[in-house]
This record gives structure tokens, C-alpha cells and sequence, in this order.
């Protein structure tokens, strides 16, 4: 298990990154796909509130997938994504996409041609195909891993590699809650899974997709 750190308030690190007083020091994250040839890893800054900054790569290397994906993640103090960043690249092209919520809840969406609104049925959550890290946005949000609790969400859905957005609905229960580790189940159309998930809210293990290494 990884494990995070308080800062001191106020801090300015190294980097010229300046911490609030309920940040904790940034840590890196890597999981390992179970049946493909997959490897997500993410720098990650949480804090003691819902607030999480991530910056990560997703790989994929298997004889029907070859991509590459970066991305930049920014969630408020609420638990509300505000910004997505995604580059993806395959060999025969690169896209890119930037998804920001506004203040009155809509989404502006640029793929690089300049930004469309959405409303995506008011989703504050997104959901990035194949990167485990967005699972724990609303279980985090909504403190899954600590008390029950089920809930249905909107949500924004971004495919990998083509960077396809639409809306989608999916539930998130919490099945236990344990000190090290609790499990929430996850459905979405026909798939359903158990995820398990450490005291962050971060996936531990999701069976079929990754594991944590």
C-alpha cells in the first residue's frame, strides 16, 4: 500500500508547486493490466478534502490494441471533475481533447476545432476507458469505501484511443468497508465487477481490467 504524508501549510516544493494546508505529498501509481498487455501510471497530489490533481500514461500494447494515452485530471474541493486533458497516439494518428465544466454545470468539449456545450445530463464525474484512476473520482466523492451506499450517476465517458465523449449511466455500491481494504461494485450497462479499493478510494484490484503493482 502506498501511503501519504502532510505537509507543512503553505509549503512551495522544489517544482515551484505551492500546497494548501490539507495537501499531502504527491505519490506515483502503477497498475497492470490482468488480461492485456496494458500499463497505467499516474503522479498523483490528494488531499484530506476530495481534491485530487493526477497527471498519467495509459499503454497499451496487445494485437488488438497499440496506443499510447496521456492525461491531466483536476477535481474541486466538492469532488466535481473541472478539467480533463487527453492526448492519445496510434500509428497512424495523434488526437487530442480537453472536456471543462463551467460554473453553471455545463461541459465545453474541444477536440481541437474549437469547443462545443454539453450538459451530459449534469454528470460531474467522467469515466476514461481502460484507466482505472476515474473509478475512484466518484467513490471518493461520494465516500463509498468509508460508510454504504449506492448510488446512480451520470457520467462522461471518454473511449481510448479514438477520444469518443458521450454521457452514460453508472451505479456504484458499496458491497464492504474494511481498514485496508473495501469493495465497491461497479455496473454499467451489462458489466458489472467488484472493485477493491485502499482507504484513498484508489483501486487496489479490479478483476478482468488491473491490478495495483
Amino acid at each position: 500500500m502506498n501511503s501519504f504524508n502532510a505537509t507543512d501549510a503553505g509549503r512551495v516544493t522544489s517544482t515551484g508547486e505551492t500546497r494548501s494546508p490539507s495537501a499531502r505529498r504527491p505519490e506515483m501509481f502503477t497498475w497492470q493490466g490482468i488480461h492485456e498487455p496494458r500499463l497505467e501510471q499516474v503522479r498523483l497530489l490528494l488531499s484530506s478534502d476530495q481534491r485530487l490533481r493526477a497527471s498519467g500514461r495509459l499503454v497499451a500494447a496487445g494485437p488488438e490494441e497499440q496506443f499510447n494515452a496521456s492525461f491531466e485530471v483536476s477535481v474541486g474541493e466538492s469532488g466535481q471533475v473541472n478539467r480533463l486533458l487527453l492526448r492519445t497516439a496510434t500509428v497512424l494518428e495523434e488526437r487530442q481533447c480537453s472536456l471543462s465544466r463551467t460554473e453553471d454545470g455545463a461541459w465545453l468539449v474541444d477536440h481541437g476545432q474549437g469547443s462545443k456545450r454539453e450538459t451530459f445530463n449534469d454528470a460531474l464525474d467522467v469515466d476514461v476507458q481502460f484507466a482505472v484512476l476515474f473509478n475512484a473520482i466518484p467513490i471518493r466523492r461520494l465516500g463509498l469505501h468509508r460508510e454504504p451506499g449506492e448510488h446512480a450517476l451520470p457520467v462522461v465517458r471518454v473511449s481510448l484511443p479514438d477520444l469518443a465523449v458521450k454521457a452514460v449511466t453508472q451505479t456504484y455500491k458499496t458491497v464492504s468497508v474494511g481498514d485496508e481494504v473495501s469493495v465497491v461494485r461497479f455496473k454499467s450497462g451489462g458489466f458489472e465487477q467488484n472493485i477493491k479499493v485502499d482507504p484513498n478510494g484508489l483501486v487496489v484490484e479490479y478483476p478482468l481490467i488491473s491490478k495495483r503493482i
